[in-house]
């Protein structure tokens, strides 16, 4: 029988005992005291055997990490994102394993399978930064697909694949590398057929989001920054395949231009080093078939910057929106609840253990109120002397830069989307489309403006001069907050706002983003920002913290003992409703913040 079966039967063995010992205590407790502590013994032995053993690495282990179903940022948070995201796996689960199994002698290789489409450019460069991390410490890392899209979406996952030092095609499969295609839906020809009037206005030019709305094809900013993004972009890929695959920027252009490429093509072209199956690439990964998943390697190894220093870990991620995180059901995606982010950036920066926050942002942007609320909370965690710097994902654009501006130091990748200081405000007015179905709206209302919010008829002119008013005043707003974040003039601000978005890499060059690099890069700035030493070890804790046990999250403001009996309502409530009796409702009146 082979090790690792012998030790696997061992641990079931020693849970099964666990089980059977606490079976035991139950009734050795009701006749002789004596007899349940030599039980309870026994049990404690069994189950800190069984946690031994079942958190065990073996030499020769071999890390697999499964891209093929797309990455998130974060780990899901309530049922419907993680049914919704089940098999996507965390960013940052994906590169604290590379970095601690590096660093890890019983691991010897990973093997990586993808192809699928489901990594942003970002997200890839974020990987392609760990894996030549652990490539550096002599380890093997090879990269495995069924296939790099099959007939289109496979440019940005065979960018990260060059990141290993071999790449495995399956031999039915394709290079699906066609290059990039940015596609905008001008609605104005259907809304014009449904008698809907789009009224809205922006600040500025570049701030194109309304162009979707109210023209019927690209006009001459949208067109010149969409085609300056998607040039950079796709300039930053060819770079990092032509270097990785040892091939000339021009030859890569030319395998782009003739793409897809069947697997025997890329073969012959030194895109892929071999044409293999599932089975053949993992064997030549780790040859004594030995592998485990990164996130249960995480389970038994543990993360990587355990203890030390602690530096405070945030999370905002998806449009920004007042009150609670949760989720958006219209785009899938989660939505960041200011109330929610800003309590967390608090919990931060009240614990008197973190030295520096990290504030990982990807977001479009959003409410301009709810970014405030945010940005106000990473500004005061700055006043109270604790550094933060804020690390951008995928996209970080609009609000999501609004957020970010008051760090201490801002990192991006060079994919990166952001900047998008700007603002865009309307409504669609759907007055022809009602008459078209025989609907008339008749209407009362006292207030000259007090039409301002009704999606019936476009802004009167008095309405009107109230949202320009808006619009002047939140962008000002805007470039103000920058300026005063990035330790810039308002006039300066002004020629790199007016709406436009930037890849990390062009604001870099702007001076709206401080380094390129990802986490890894973001911490070691937080430990330079907090004065921490070079060789110090150091600890990230992800805020909110977690808590063992999921009673209710205690109120800031409230009092311990009104805590306590708020927990003691809810279980009475529970109970009468599963008695069947009349639900009683009781408001404690604990004072609040």
């Amino acid at each position: 029988m082979k090790p690792s079966r012998a030790l696997r039967l061992l641990a079931v063995f020693a849970a099964a005992l666990f089980v059977l010992v606490v079976m035991t205590v139950v009734v050795s407790a009701l006749t002789s005291p004596l007899s349940a502590l030599t039980v309870l013994t026994v049990a404690a032995l069994a189950f800190l055997g069984w946690r031994l053993l079942g958190r065990r690495v073996r030499r020769g282990t071999t890390l697999e990490i499964d891209l093929d179903n797309g990455v998130v940022e974060k780990p899901p948070s309530g049922p419907l994102e993680r049914m919704l995201h089940q098999r996507a796996v965390v960013l940052r689960d994906v590169t604290d394993a590379l970095d601690r199994a590096r660093e890890d002698d019983r691991v010897t290789a990973v093997v990586v399978r993808l192809g699928n489409g489901g990594v942003g450019l970002a997200q890839a460069q974020e990987v392609r930064e760990a894996v030549a991390r652990f490539r550096a410490s002599g380890k093997r890392a090879i990269a495995y697909a069924e296939t790099f899209g099959e007939m289109g979406r496979g440019t940005i996952d065979y960018y990260l694949a060059t990141a290993f030092e071999e790449i495995h095609l399956q031999p039915l499969g394709m290079v699906s590398i066609e290059g990039l295609v940015s596609r905008t839906p001008f609605l104005r020809g259907l809304l014009d057929r449904l008698g809907m009037t789009p009224d809205f206005d922006h600040r500025r030019e570049y701030k194109t989001a309304m162009y979707l709305l109210t023209e019927k094809e690209f006009v001459e900013p949208h067109e010149e920054m969409a085609r300056a993004i998607l040039e950079d972009q796709m300039a930053q890929i060819v770079a990092g395949i032509a270097a990785d695959r040892r091939l000339e920027p021009d030859r890569v252009r030319h395998l782009i231009d003739n793409a897809p490429l069947l697997g025997v093509e890329a073969l012959e072209a030194g895109l892929v080093d071999e044409l293999s199956y599932r089975d053949q690439a993992y064997r030549a990964a780790g040859e004594d078939g030995h592998f485990m998943y990164h996130h249960r390697y995480l389970k038994r190894a543990g993360r990587p910057h355990r203890k030390g220093q602690r530096i405070g870990l945030v999370y905002g991620t998806g449009i920004i929106v007042r009150g609670s995180s949760g989720l958006d059901p219209l785009s899938r995606g989660a939505t960041l609840g200011a109330e929610d982010v800003a309590r967390a950036i608090r919990e931060a920066g009240d614990d008197e253990k973190v030295k520096a926050l990290v504030f990982r942002v990807d977001s479009p942007g959003g409410s301009a109120v709810a970014s405030e609320v945010v940005r106000r909370e990473v500004a005061r965690a700055r006043e109270a002397g604790k550094p933060v710097v804020v690390s951008l994902g995928d996209v970080a654009g609009s609000g999501g830069y609004w957020i970010a501006a008051p760090a201490s130091r801002i990192v991006a990748q060079p994919g990166t989307v952001t900047g998008s200081i700007g603002v865009v405000a309307g409504k669609l007015a759907p007055d022809a489309a009602w008459q078209k179905v025989g609907v008339n709206w008749g209407e009362l209302h006292e207030g000259r403006n007090a039409g301002f919010a009704v999606p019936l008829q476009p802004y009167t002119d008095t309405e009107r001069e109230r949202l320009e008013a808006i619009l002047d005043s939140v962008y000002e707003d805007f470039k103000q907050r920058v300026a005063d974040g990035r330790l810039l003039a308002v006039d300066d601000v002004e020629e790199v706002a007016k709406g436009r978005v930037w890849t990390g890499a062009q604001a870099a060059e702007r001076g709206l983003v401080d380094e390129l690099g990802g986490l890894h890069r973001a911490l070691q700035l937080a430990r330079d920002e907090a004065g921490i030493a070079p060789d110090a070890f150091i600890q990230v804790r992800v805020f909110p913290a977690r808590r063992a046990i999921p009673l209710p999250k205690r109120e800031e403001g409230s009092d311990p003992v009104s805590a306590l009996l708020g927990l003691a309502v809810s279980l009475a409530r529970a109970l009468a409703g599963l008695a069947g009796g009349p639900s009683v409702e009781v408001r404690m009146g604990a004072p609040r913040r």
